[in-house]
């Protein structure tokens, strides 16, 4: 089986350096996770999901933590584990779970020591997505459309208040990566070909 992140071909070169740790927020079924492998391997960086992370310190799934713990224990969790890696890491791109940038505190210490990009898109996308894994423990609560539709009308906002949008759109997750590279590159005034 061919690796899927051989898509296209690493450059030599980054096309720019990364001077800030690069985090993806979004829904679940963004992206996040893929884009950002992607991403990190192009700027020859580290990636790092923040979920898996989590899972890490925890010693068991995100799943688990949900059934034994609650919705609020992980929350709880995810902050420390964020704050942590954005303060201990050279630059990087993290991957955060879809509710990270709602914590109020997770957001400002993105925006005092990173870039935000929110990966946006649209519920359709989403829900193709989403029905490929079904450890996603905020689907279990109903119809995934409707959790969906539902945590769009919620989140949504708040992730606009991100310093980029890229959207993420179906197709090769290469193009959505190519979106990135350039709105970072404009943001930071690069020239980006």
């Amino acid at each position: 089986m061919q690796d899927p992140l051989a898509e296209a071909p690493v450059p030599p070169h980054p096309p720019f350096i990364l001077t800030r740790t690069i985090v993806l927020v979004g829904l679940m079924g963004a992206g996040k996770s893929s884009v950002g492998k992607r991403l990190a391997q192009r700027l020859h960086v580290p990636f790092i999901d923040a979920d898996t992370e989590i899972e890490t310190a925890a010693g068991c799934s995100i799943d688990q933590i949900f059934e034994r713990h609650g919705e609020a224990a992980f929350r709880d969790g995810e902050r420390r584990v964020i704050g942590r890696l954005l303060t201990e890491n050279t630059p990087h791109v993290l991957a955060t779970g879809g509710g990270a940038f709602m914590d109020p505190e997770t957001r400002a210490r993105i925006k005092a020591s990173a870039l935000s990009i929110w990966l946006k898109a649209d519920l359709d996308v989403l829900v193709r997505r989403v029905k490929k894994r079904n450890n996603r423990p905020l689907l279990k609560k109903g119809d995934p459309r409707d959790v969906l539709a539902r945590l769009i009308d919620i989140r949504y906002p708040v992730y606009a208040e991100a310093d980029l949008t890229v959207e993420s759109i179906d197709g090769p997750h290469d193009r959505v990566v190519d979106d990135v590279l350039a709105a970072v590159a404009r943001a930071q005034g690069i020239e980006h070909g």
